[in-house]
């Protein structure tokens, strides 16, 4: 989503196409496939100055040093943890990579699976600190964290604080239209 937003809002995106559209993102991935070798082979930053790149949380600490005064300027999308794993089982689920829940042959494999989705849970947040630690020690980073969830919920307000940390030369209003409330499908249930 926060691709599609930088993309509509007018800048350019470093990307290649190498992933199409499918029913896990229906408007595309917005992805360089290079950017998963970062760490032996870096080259595609010479490409990447005034442009936006995807990378995941892993991948921003294999970024190197810039040379030449360059510096980044990261968007951090955080989106609830829960919601990142059930987004994660349903797409290895439609991929035939994961039983679906309810085709557990026994009756232990749903307490097993809650065991493995508070583990991945907990590897998640001790990664997240990790890496917001990693970018704090930076000086050659400037970084933003920006919710999903309030990205969905209050997009004008989201676009309105990403384009005053890039410099104010974004199309807010082209921003916000690029945000869709029916592509949150993986939505935390409501307690109570």
């Amino acid at each position: 989503m926060m691709m599609q937003m930088l993309h509509r809002g007018g800048l350019a995106a470093l990307t290649d196409a190498v992933r199409s559209a499918d029913e896990d993102n229906p408007r595309g991935y917005f992805e360089l496939e290079r950017v998963k070798q970062t760490k032996d082979d870096p080259g595609w930053l010479e490409a990447a100055p005034g442009k936006v790149v995807k990378l995941i949380s892993r991948l921003l600490l294999d970024l190197p040093e810039p040379s030449e005064g360059r510096r980044y300027q990261i968007i951090f999308m955080r989106r609830d943890l829960d919601e990142v794993l059930r987004s994660q089982k349903k797409m290895l689920v439609r991929r035939g990579e994961e039983p679906a829940d309810g085709e557990e042959a026994d009756t232990n494999a749903g307490e097993a699976q809650a065991q493995s989705d508070a583990d991945m849970k907990e590897l998640f947040v001790s990664h997240l600190e990790e890496v917001e630690s990693w970018l704090r020690s930076r000086s050659d980073v400037e970084a933003l964290f920006v919710s999903y969830n309030r990205t969905v919920s209050a997009p004008r307000k989201s676009a309105e604080r990403i384009n005053g940390f890039l410099g104010g030369v974004l199309d807010v209003d082209a921003m916000v239209g690029e945000i869709d409330p029916d592509l949150y499908r993986n939505r935390k249930p409501a307690e109570g």
